[in-house]
């Protein structure tokens, strides 16, 4: 069945002339926004994306529709839209696709969501290594603005709605959005203490709704054909195409459109299945910051709800998937690093808690650590949970208490054996053919050396 799928929002992404705004519109480019402006009202707008039920593509999920309704109507105030890209999740570049290929559909779904809110500024917020998406999205918006879709009384119907662009300095947490609305007014990137929400207190004190990437790209295909259509692709409260970032041990490591509910085992089989003939041993399903699946919940379908009765999250859709060959120990150490590093500090049971996670299994990999650890990790995970202003704290938690959870074998190994029983196997012991034999060993290289 999925191999009769029609791309939607990468179905031009090959071809170069979809950077230009020629080549934009004769592949039905604007037509949308032109229905927006022309035949509704941004009402009926939010109304339409409602009936789709489209979800955020961010991580959290939650519904679009919905979350536009929360701003106030007739407050004095100018309402401001933020769309977030600042991808920052390891194991994710699904919006850099958007924004690299197909820039154009995410300028028009902008603008199509800032109509629908009254907003008449928008702010692109893209991370600050994403040079050329931001160079490409500037003069992208240049040629809008010159073809009047941007600008003041589109149309002539007396719409207004600029865009402009906003590099950040590549911090993880001005991915959340109050994180992201503080370092737009030129604060330090620290996540705002809620209520008040952004939808009634956000940027500048103003009403402001912050919106991914791949959410907004959805919404020009939602206006053409209509939230009807939209609703026929995916499971029910799981609508539309959704793109997925194959990573870790795949022959065809990549990002994938399919519709959401996709087998998590046939995603893995169209990225070209698992190198050299090894076998699954885990698969991390929405980026780093959620739970570890073991091989036996590899057919469980991508989406949101099914994700989370299996015990984790859809996420930002960053597919990482290790081989037989993975020190799960290491992976573990290896994330919390990473949240220890991008830790704001802002909260104590994050920025101890991060610290924590870190030493502790540094100790385990480097054959120092003690059984007691594993409940202290334990420990520290369930106090960092649900205790802090924003859910940098959670994301370091989550993946650490899986990867103890669902290998804790491996876990009392390192500790008995006082070594990383992965890290002494030669390249060719692992089965390795030649092609991968050479990054094998480096990598065991740079194992041994740390």
């Amino acid at each position: 069945m999925y191999e009769d799928y029609e791309k939607i929002l990468t179905k031009f992404a090959d071809d170069p002339d979809q950077r230009r705004i020629e080549g934009y519109e004769r592949s039905g480019g604007y037509r949308a926004w032109k229905k927006v402006i022309n035949e509704m009202t941004p009402d009926q707008v939010t109304e339409e994306v409602k009936k789709s039920g489209l979800r955020g593509r961010g991580g959290a999920g939650f519904p679009t529709g919905q979350k536009w309704s929360f701003v106030p109507k007739n407050t004095g105030k100018p309402t401001y839209l933020c769309c977030n890209a600042d991808e920052s999740e390891p194991g994710t570049f699904k919006d850099r696709v958007i924004i690299e290929k197909d820039p154009h559909q995410l300028i028009e779904g902008v603008a199509i969501a800032a109509y629908a809110i009254r907003c008449e500024q928008a702010f692109i917020y893209i991370r600050g290594e994403f040079y050329y998406g931001a160079q490409l999205l500037d003069i992208c918006i240049r040629q809008a603005r010159a073809k009047k879709y941007l600008g003041t009384n589109i149309f002539g119907k007396g719409v207004n709605v600029n865009i402009n662009v906003f590099r950040g300095a590549g911090a993880y947490i001005c991915g959340e959005e109050t994180g992201l609305m503080e370092s737009l007014e030129g604060k330090r990137g620290q996540p705002r203490l809620k209520p008040p929400f952004p939808a009634v207190v956000g940027l500048f004190g103003c009403p402001t709704v912050i919106n991914n990437v791949e959410t907004l790209a959805n919404l020009p295909h939602i206006i053409n054909r209509g939230a009807d259509w939209y609703t026929q692709i995916g499971p029910k409260n799981n609508f539309g195409p959704k793109l997925f970032c194959m990573s870790g041990h795949l022959n065809k490591p990549g990002t994938y459109e399919y519709p959401m509910g996709i087998p998590l085992s046939q995603l893995i089989s169209i990225a070209g299945g698992v190198p050299a003939g090894r076998t699954v041993k885990g698969v991390i399903p929405g980026g780093s910051s959620v739970p570890v699946l073991l091989p036996k919940d590899i057919d469980t379908p991508m989406d949101f709800d099914s994700l989370v009765k299996v015990g984790s999250m859809l996420g930002s859709a960053g597919v990482v998937v290790m081989d037989d060959t993975t020190c799960m120990v290491r992976m573990a150490m290896i994330t919390a690093r990473f949240y220890e590093h991008e830790s704001c500090g802002q909260c104590t049971q994050c920025r101890e808690g991060t610290a924590w996670l870190y030493n502790i299994l540094h100790r385990i990999e480097y054959g120092e650590g003690r059984m007691q650890d594993l409940d202290t990790l334990l420990n520290v995970c369930e106090n960092m949970k649900g205790r802090t202003i924003c859910v940098l704290s959670d994301a370091a938690a989550m993946p650490v208490e899986g990867f103890i959870k669902n290998y804790r074998s491996e876990f009392e190994q390192h500790v008995t054996g006082k070594v990383c029983p992965f890290k002494a196997i030669p390249a060719l012991v692992y089965g390795l053919t030649a092609k991968y034999a050479k990054t094998a060993k480096r990598e065991i290289g740079y194992a041994l050396r740390s």
